[in-house]
């Protein structure tokens, strides 16, 4: 063996002893999620009542009254992330990824498989992603030696983030196209060929996601700090038990393991599915419940019996827990940024200083903040939107391109704000600790293809 590639299997590669930096933030600054909601909220109550005119006893009504704002969206969440869950855990979904998984026999062709299937996901729903990637990632280092486990989890999370910046399903771009938007008066209706599928933004994508890709494989641990994930899953053995030990005989055992039940159901949410589509289109139907809907009456199908479908909602409640409960923060933060105009202070000052050319980077770079403290694209875009829509009409900026920005930067500080992963997390067993590290330093690589991209790209499409 060389010198050479003896250094390799001590060391790694070059881009995996540079991810490693990231990992000291990982275990020694970044507190657990609820911790860095807590604490987001004190610095946005402090800089509000010092910098704003709103004083102590406002920021304090406007943190209460954004608490309870969120509820009932807290509730929508954590519902989407359940269900969702229940789907990717279904053993027709599992088994489905067990084939996947025996497609590939190197770490390469491993990880091109993973992320490759982590955008498609994403595409579908953002929270069906989350969840099924991860699992596909066990399946693929049941299989495969030599993939280490976080770096695999942490990609496979961004698949999910970077999917939604040319996703049908983003909360903004469906937002634009439709009829009711509050800003609709100001520039009308922007279907998703204009906001979506733009040519600058289709480019930027494609050069994130491939670099993204190229970045993971290269970014190769040694032989003795690769992670694999040794741990087993039950899922599969319980619902066999289930179907093993039920001993059918009262009339309400026989309801309770009813197929026909559930199948009625089921064909009527897909009677339900089919008609909205043709009523409204495809893209037109994407709303949030709709997507929530579609999952729903998948388990209704996959599930089979009423015994059945409780237990594995049951069993998967756990998976919403951070949402359910820092959602309702966010809001808290959210209230108070809106209230006080601090975040239109944050998001002025960027725009400020903006030309027509630059001013998507400074859309990019305020977002990228402002998803800190409002983690949720839709509530970001209320706080941010109007005034970045006002600067690209007075520059005569490309607006739908400043809107693309507004999109990547919300995404790609979902990479550093913590709460999303929580789900995927939960599902394999890991920290916010373990992934981390390797998610700042995905970040990181966004952060400068992204702006590069949209500084250079708009002067040649």
């Amino acid at each position: 063996m060389s010198k050479e590639n003896s250094q390799s299997l001590n060391k790694g590669s070059f881009l995996w002893r540079f991810s490693k930096k990231f990992q000291f933030a990982a275990e020694n600054v970044i507190p657990d999620p609820l911790v860095f909601c807590l604490i987001l909220t004190i610095i946005v109550f402090f800089a509000g009542a010092i910098f704003t005119d709103t004083g102590v006893i406002g920021m304090l009504n406007s943190w209460f009254n954004g608490i309870w704002s969120q509820i009932a969206f807290a509730f929508q969440m954590s519902f989407m992330v359940v269900t969702c869950s229940v789907t990717a855990k279904s053993k027709q979904v599992k088994k489905l990824l067990r084939s996947m998984a025996r497609l590939v026999s190197t770490p390469t062709a491993a990880i091109i498989l993973l992320m490759v299937f982590g955008y498609v996901s994403s595409f579908l729903n953002w929270a069906f992603g989350t969840i099924v990637t991860p699992i596909l990632a066990m399946e693929l280092t049941k299989n495969i030696k030599r993939l280490h486990f976080p770096m695999l989890v942490a990609a496979g999370y961004s698949t999910m983030c970077l999917g939604q910046c040319l996703g049908p399903s983003a909360s903004v771009y469906a937002l634009l196209a439709g009829s009711d938007h509050f800003l609709v008066d100001k520039i009308g209706v922007l279907t998703q060929n204009i906001t979506t599928y733009n040519s600058m933004n289709v480019i930027i994508w494609f050069i994130v996601a491939l670099g993204t890709i190229i970045l993971t494989i290269k970014a190769e641990p040694p032989v003795n700090e690769i992670v694999e994930f040794d741990g087993t899953n039950t899922d599969d053995l319980e619902i066999e038990e289930i179907e093993k030990s039920s001993s059918i005989k009262t009339f309400a055992d026989k309801m309770n393991g009813s197929r026909i039940i559930m199948y009625l159901i089921g064909i009527a949410g897909v009677i339900n599915i089919v008609y909205t589509i043709i009523q409204k289109g495809f893209l037109g139907s994407l709303s949030l419940n709709f997507v929530i809907f579609i999952f729903l009456t998948a388990n209704f199908i996959l599930y089979a019996t009423p015994e059945k479908f409780v237990k594995s909602y049951r069993d998967n409640l756990s998976l919403a827990t951070d949402v359910m409960i820092q959602f309702p923060f966010y809001g808290g933060i959210s209230g108070m940024m809106i209230d006080s105009g601090l975040g239109q202070i944050i998001v002025g000052g960027f725009t400020s200083i903006a030309t027509a050319h630059t001013l998507p980077v400074f859309s990019y770079l305020s977002a990228s903040l402002l998803n800190l403290f409002i983690p949720s694209q839709g509530g970001q875009f209320i706080v941010q939107g109007e005034i970045i829509t006002d600067a690209a009409l007075k520059l005569n900026a490309n607006l739908p391109h400043v809107i693309n920005a507004f999109v990547y930067g919300d995404e790609a500080t979902n990479l550093l704000q913590p709460l999303y992963v929580i789900p995927a997390l939960s599902v394999v067993g890991m920290k916010l600790k373990d992934v981390w590290g390797y998610m700042a330093f995905i970040w990181l690589f966004w952060f400068i293809a992204t702006i590069l991209g949209l500084l250079i790209v708009p002067l040649f499409v």
